[in-house]
């Protein structure tokens, strides 16, 4: 449980005021992504530069979470797919899907202690009500895959899937974009495989997507 009974806050960043926290987001990141199942080993220099294009990107935002003391928790974010990174929107166009008919979920950290809080609830709204004042009906986002039997997968670690299913997520079958960060341990980067799931913001779809 989280260390006050207090509501935490939620906030939307866009634009300018998104460089006034780039250090601060960029410092939770590299803290909260370390942790499995990504295992990064994050470098702040480049955690400023991948966040500024949320400044720059017309339509991009940034969700905060704060704690009664002021202090930022939490954050997530996303932008226009195709203002994201431009393997992601090939891949989808290859696929038959457009991806300027796509709004992009990127990540959302949250400090552990204020997990289980309903936060992760309230970016998933934010970044939708964002989505749907721009006019897009499908939202995605990417986890990574990592192998079942991961030396440094913890015994008490569980998935998010379920939560994304009931969020109105569905994994999307056939897309694949692998992604490259070096992990805690490694001394350079290699590729991860990276599931994505969709959404559509106008009706309810059941069961597996596949491209095409």
């Amino acid at each position: 449980m989280p260390p006050s009974a207090t509501q935490p806050t939620i906030e939307r960043l866009a634009g300018d005021a998104v460089l006034d926290v780039l250090d601060t987001v960029a410092r939770l990141r590299i803290s909260v992504f370390r942790a499995y199942p990504y295992l990064y080993d994050g470098d702040l220099e480049y955690e400023r530069d991948y966040l500024k294009t949320y400044a720059e990107s017309k339509g991009a935002v940034v969700i905060l979470a704060r704690a009664p003391s002021g202090d930022v928790i939490g954050a997530s974010t996303a932008a226009p797919l195709s203002d994201h990174q431009p393997q992601l929107a090939k891949a989808f166009a290859e696929n038959g899907i457009d991806p300027n008919e796509v709004f992009y979920c990127a990540e959302s950290v949250l400090l552990p202690e204020w997990r289980g809080y309903g936060i992760g609830h309230a970016f998933f709204d934010e970044r939708e009500a964002a989505a749907r004042e721009q006019g897009y009906s499908i939202v995605s986002f990417c986890g990574v895959v990592r192998p079942a039997d991961h030396p440094m997968k913890p015994d008490d670690y569980k998935p998010l899937d379920g939560f994304w299913t009931k969020r109105g997520y569905r994994v999307l079958k056939g897309i694949e974009a692998p992604m490259s960060w070096r992990d805690v341990g490694d001394t350079q980067e290699t590729k991860k495989p990276m599931q994505f799931w969709m959404r559509r913001l106008d009706r309810d779809d059941d069961g597996v997507w596949s491209a095409r």
